[in-house]
């Protein structure tokens, strides 16, 4: 699977924000865990159901998000 497949969006889950593998998971939700400071492997534990790769993707996916086209009027 590829890595940014691992983010779904759909319109009947979590009002169509970015989630992880289908899961009611939001990819916000994973940043604001790690923000939190928890580790990956706290993660993994609590969240039996992510794997590895899913963090890695949630993170990708944000980094992509954040580096978005700056739109500059010109007069």
């Amino acid at each position: 699977m590829k890595l940014l497949e691992r983010i779904t969006i759909e319109s009947d889950k979590c009002g169509g924000r970015p989630c992880i593998r289908g899961y009611r998971m939001r990819v916000t939700d994973m940043l604001e865990l790690l923000a939190a400071g928890a580790s990956h492997q706290e993660i993994l534990d609590d969240y039996p159901f992510l794997e590895a790769e899913d963090i890695t993707a949630a993170i990708t996916y944000a980094a992509r998000q954040a580096d978005h086209t700056i739109l500059v009027a010109v007069a």
